[in-house]
Protein backbone atom coordinates (compact mmCIF):
# COMPACT_ATOMS: atom_id res chain seq x y z
CA UNK A 1 0.00 0.00 0.00
CA UNK A 2 2.58 2.34 1.02
CA UNK A 3 4.74 1.77 -2.60
CA UNK A 4 1.29 1.92 -4.73
CA UNK A 5 2.73 -0.93 -6.83
CA UNK A 6 2.51 -4.96 -7.11
CA UNK A 7 4.44 -7.03 -5.05
CA UNK A 8 5.03 -9.39 -7.78
CA UNK A 9 5.60 -7.22 -10.81
CA UNK A 10 5.04 -10.68 -13.18
CA UNK A 11 0.84 -10.37 -12.40
CA UNK A 12 1.45 -8.13 -14.85
CA UNK A 13 3.23 -9.90 -17.54
CA UNK A 14 2.24 -11.64 -20.39
CA UNK A 15 2.50 -15.76 -19.55
CA UNK A 16 4.86 -15.97 -22.32
CA UNK A 17 7.17 -13.45 -20.77
CA UNK A 18 6.83 -15.68 -17.91
CA UNK A 19 7.61 -18.94 -19.02
CA UNK A 20 10.85 -17.42 -20.67
CA UNK A 21 12.10 -15.93 -17.21
CA UNK A 22 10.96 -19.31 -15.69
CA UNK A 23 13.76 -21.20 -18.57
CA UNK A 24 16.17 -18.72 -17.66
CA UNK A 25 15.16 -19.99 -14.07
CA UNK A 26 15.02 -16.36 -12.80
CA UNK A 27 13.67 -16.38 -9.21
CA UNK A 28 10.67 -13.96 -9.08
CA UNK A 29 9.67 -16.15 -11.84
CA UNK A 30 9.25 -19.09 -10.00
CA UNK A 31 8.12 -16.93 -7.16
CA UNK A 32 5.81 -16.01 -8.84
CA UNK A 33 4.94 -19.49 -10.89
CA UNK A 34 4.88 -21.42 -7.19
CA UNK A 35 2.97 -18.43 -4.88
CA UNK A 36 0.82 -17.05 -7.33
CA UNK A 37 -0.64 -19.38 -9.91
CA UNK A 38 -3.06 -21.78 -9.59
CA UNK A 39 -1.46 -24.61 -12.24
CA UNK A 40 -2.87 -27.69 -11.01
CA UNK A 41 -0.94 -30.08 -13.33
CA UNK A 42 1.55 -30.99 -11.25
CA UNK A 43 0.92 -35.08 -11.58
CA UNK A 44 0.17 -34.87 -14.87
CA UNK A 45 3.48 -33.02 -15.83
CA UNK A 46 5.09 -35.64 -13.56
CA UNK A 47 3.50 -38.75 -15.13
CA UNK A 48 4.35 -37.56 -18.50
CA UNK A 49 7.95 -36.25 -17.64
CA UNK A 50 8.17 -40.26 -16.77
CA UNK A 51 6.90 -41.67 -19.67
CA UNK A 52 9.18 -39.43 -21.56
CA UNK A 53 12.12 -40.86 -19.59
CA UNK A 54 10.50 -44.40 -20.15
CA UNK A 55 10.57 -43.92 -23.82
CA UNK A 56 13.90 -43.28 -24.16
CA UNK A 57 15.55 -45.87 -22.17
CA UNK A 58 13.20 -48.32 -23.41
CA UNK A 59 14.35 -47.01 -27.29
CA UNK A 60 18.17 -47.80 -25.81
CA UNK A 61 17.64 -51.44 -25.32
CA UNK A 62 19.06 -53.55 -28.17
CA UNK A 63 15.66 -55.70 -27.74
CA UNK A 64 13.60 -52.67 -28.68
CA UNK A 65 15.54 -51.50 -31.95
CA UNK A 66 15.22 -54.71 -33.53
CA UNK A 67 12.44 -53.56 -35.17
CA UNK A 68 12.25 -51.11 -37.92
CA UNK A 69 8.49 -50.26 -37.57
CA UNK A 70 7.49 -47.38 -35.36
CA UNK A 71 4.02 -47.54 -36.53
CA UNK A 72 3.19 -51.31 -34.87
CA UNK A 73 1.47 -50.32 -32.09
CA UNK A 74 0.12 -53.53 -31.04
CA UNK A 75 3.94 -54.40 -30.77
CA UNK A 76 3.69 -51.07 -28.88
CA UNK A 77 1.19 -52.30 -25.96
CA UNK A 78 3.03 -55.48 -25.51
CA UNK A 79 6.30 -54.05 -25.28
CA UNK A 80 6.64 -55.20 -21.19
CA UNK A 81 10.36 -53.46 -21.43
CA UNK A 82 8.73 -49.59 -21.55
CA UNK A 83 6.36 -50.77 -18.64
CA UNK A 84 9.55 -52.09 -16.84
CA UNK A 85 11.36 -48.34 -17.63
CA UNK A 86 8.63 -46.59 -16.20
CA UNK A 87 8.47 -48.51 -12.91
CA UNK A 88 12.61 -47.78 -12.80
CA UNK A 89 12.01 -44.16 -13.77
CA UNK A 90 9.18 -43.73 -11.08
CA UNK A 91 11.42 -45.55 -8.40
CA UNK A 92 14.45 -43.36 -8.83
CA UNK A 93 12.53 -40.14 -8.90
CA UNK A 94 11.03 -40.89 -5.72
CA UNK A 95 14.14 -41.99 -4.38
CA UNK A 96 15.70 -38.50 -5.87
CA UNK A 97 12.72 -36.62 -4.32
CA UNK A 98 13.02 -38.68 -0.81
CA UNK A 99 16.64 -37.93 -0.45
CA UNK A 100 15.85 -34.37 -0.98
CA UNK A 101 13.35 -34.14 1.28
CA UNK A 102 15.19 -35.78 3.91
CA UNK A 103 18.25 -33.55 3.84
CA UNK A 104 16.08 -30.38 3.98
CA UNK A 105 13.95 -31.70 7.42
CA UNK A 106 17.27 -32.85 8.83
CA UNK A 107 18.98 -29.61 7.85
CA UNK A 108 16.13 -26.96 8.51
CA UNK A 109 13.24 -28.96 10.52
CA UNK A 110 11.39 -25.28 10.98
CA UNK A 111 11.04 -24.71 7.06
CA UNK A 112 8.69 -28.05 7.09
CA UNK A 113 6.59 -28.11 9.47
CA UNK A 114 3.00 -28.92 8.43
CA UNK A 115 2.21 -31.24 5.79
CA UNK A 116 1.17 -28.21 3.59
CA UNK A 117 5.09 -27.02 3.46
CA UNK A 118 5.31 -30.24 2.19
CA UNK A 119 2.78 -30.51 -0.34
CA UNK A 120 4.13 -27.48 -1.75
CA UNK A 121 7.51 -28.18 -2.23
CA UNK A 122 6.63 -31.50 -3.45
CA UNK A 123 4.71 -29.36 -6.24
CA UNK A 124 7.27 -26.67 -6.95
CA UNK A 125 9.61 -29.79 -7.52
CA UNK A 126 7.53 -31.42 -9.76
CA UNK A 127 6.82 -28.43 -11.62
CA UNK A 128 10.62 -27.30 -11.97
CA UNK A 129 11.31 -31.37 -13.29
CA UNK A 130 9.73 -29.71 -16.82
CA UNK A 131 12.90 -29.49 -18.76
CA UNK A 132 12.49 -33.78 -18.66
CA UNK A 133 10.10 -32.39 -21.52
CA UNK A 134 12.58 -31.72 -24.01
CA UNK A 135 14.03 -35.54 -24.06
CA UNK A 136 11.38 -36.16 -26.33
CA UNK A 137 13.15 -34.09 -29.36
CA UNK A 138 16.31 -35.03 -28.47
CA UNK A 139 15.15 -38.58 -29.40
CA UNK A 140 13.28 -37.57 -32.35
CA UNK A 141 16.01 -35.67 -33.70
CA UNK A 142 18.96 -38.13 -33.12
CA UNK A 143 22.21 -37.04 -34.14
CA UNK A 144 25.59 -37.70 -32.55
CA UNK A 145 25.26 -34.77 -29.98
CA UNK A 146 22.58 -36.66 -28.61
CA UNK A 147 24.55 -37.95 -25.54
CA UNK A 148 25.33 -34.36 -24.78
CA UNK A 149 21.94 -33.06 -25.55
CA UNK A 150 21.00 -35.64 -22.48
CA UNK A 151 23.67 -34.25 -20.31
CA UNK A 152 22.50 -31.00 -20.45
CA UNK A 153 18.84 -31.27 -20.22
CA UNK A 154 19.53 -32.97 -17.00
CA UNK A 155 21.96 -30.12 -15.82
CA UNK A 156 19.05 -28.02 -16.79
CA UNK A 157 16.43 -29.91 -14.74
CA UNK A 158 18.81 -30.01 -11.51
CA UNK A 159 19.24 -26.45 -11.93
CA UNK A 160 15.74 -25.93 -11.81
CA UNK A 161 15.14 -27.85 -9.04
CA UNK A 162 17.82 -26.03 -7.19
CA UNK A 163 15.75 -22.86 -8.33
CA UNK A 164 12.19 -23.81 -6.66
CA UNK A 165 13.65 -25.63 -3.35
CA UNK A 166 15.28 -21.70 -2.49
CA UNK A 167 12.16 -20.26 -3.85
CA UNK A 168 9.77 -22.45 -1.99
CA UNK A 169 11.79 -22.92 1.54
CA UNK A 170 13.41 -19.08 1.20
CA UNK A 171 17.29 -20.80 1.68
CA UNK A 172 20.53 -19.65 0.17
CA UNK A 173 21.82 -21.42 -3.15
CA UNK A 174 24.17 -24.06 -0.95
CA UNK A 175 21.34 -26.16 1.28
CA UNK A 176 19.10 -26.65 -2.28
CA UNK A 177 22.49 -28.08 -4.05
CA UNK A 178 23.30 -30.16 -0.85
CA UNK A 179 19.58 -31.78 -1.29
CA UNK A 180 19.81 -32.38 -4.14
CA UNK A 181 23.39 -34.03 -4.52
CA UNK A 182 21.95 -36.23 -1.53
CA UNK A 183 18.72 -37.08 -3.77
CA UNK A 184 21.39 -37.41 -6.64
CA UNK A 185 23.16 -39.96 -4.31
CA UNK A 186 20.29 -42.45 -3.43
CA UNK A 187 18.92 -42.15 -7.08
CA UNK A 188 21.97 -43.52 -8.26
CA UNK A 189 21.82 -46.37 -5.67
CA UNK A 190 19.10 -47.33 -6.88
CA UNK A 191 20.00 -47.39 -10.47
CA UNK A 192 22.81 -49.65 -8.92
CA UNK A 193 20.67 -51.98 -7.03
CA UNK A 194 18.76 -52.18 -10.17
CA UNK A 195 22.09 -53.17 -12.34
CA UNK A 196 23.07 -56.15 -9.55
CA UNK A 197 19.88 -57.51 -10.36
CA UNK A 198 20.72 -58.33 -13.23
CA UNK A 199 18.00 -55.30 -14.64
CA UNK A 200 18.98 -53.12 -18.18
CA UNK A 201 18.28 -49.49 -16.51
Amino acid sequence: KSCQKPVDKYIEYDPVIILINAILCKAQAYRHIIFNTKINIHGKLCVFCLLCEAYLRWLQLQDSSQNIDPDDLIRYAKEWDFYRMFGIASLEQTSFLLGIFTTLWWMTPEMLKTKSDFVLLLKALLLSSYGKLLLIPAVIWEHDYTPLCLAFIKVFVLISNSQAIRVTLNLNRLLPWLAILIGLILENGVVCLFQKMGWDV
